[in-house]
């Protein structure tokens, strides 16, 4: 199936319009009081990154907070044990262009931030990012580029935080079945 693609920026713009005042008014270049509030409350973001193998979207999140506002033009987020990968933080190293989507639980409001970063392992930042006795390995300095809300209504419309619309755990496979499969069996990851 042929899909014909809009590759022209006019006709996009013709087709959406111009984007409401507010839409652009709310865009700041700092975290503000209310920006810092609303980040405060989240404890789940994804960070995107780009890099030469291509693009990366990595989910963030950790109770008591995911990362640290070091001031308002800096965020500070602790690399905790996972799988190793390191897709984001090799993507980072080569390009520093990141950008997120900050959720907050209960909440239709959403907080998107686009910026650059680096990745450091300094002792005392990771010393002072200790966490029930573990050390991340590296973190993730982020210097603001722009911050400002996102329309509430895909959160709205997904049905987020209703419980009615939750999944059952047991109804859909569990990474453990999906690495089974993709292994023939080979790797049992339940």
């Amino acid at each position: 199936m042929m899909f014909q693609a809009i590759d022209d920026i006019a006709a996009l713009e013709a087709l959406y319009g111009t984007p409401g005042e507010a839409s652009l008014a709310k865009v700041a270049t700092r975290i503000t009081t209310e920006y810092r509030r609303l980040l405060e409350a989240s404890p789940f973001f994804t960070l995107a990154s780009v890099g030469p193998e291509g693009l990366d979207c990595s989910p963030r999140g950790e109770a008591g907070g995911a990362f640290t506002i070091h001031d308002d033009k800096t965020l500070i987020i602790p690399d905790r044990r996972g799988n190793n990968r390191i897709d984001t933080l090799r993507n980072i190293v080569r390009d520093p262009r990141v950008a997120f989507c900050f959720l907050i639980p209960g909440s239709k409001t959403t907080v998107r931030l686009n910026g650059t970063a680096i990745v450091t392992a300094d002792a005392d930042l990771l010393a002072s990012m200790e966490r029930d006795g573990q050390r991340p390995r590296s973190a993730i300095v982020v210097t603001i580029g722009e911050i400002y809300t996102q329309c509430g209504r895909a959160v709205m419309r997904a049905g987020l935080w209703d419980p009615a619309r939750h999944v059952e755990p047991g109804s859909i496979p569990t990474p453990g079945d999906v690495l089974a499969a993709q292994t023939d069996g080979g790797i049992d990851g339940r």
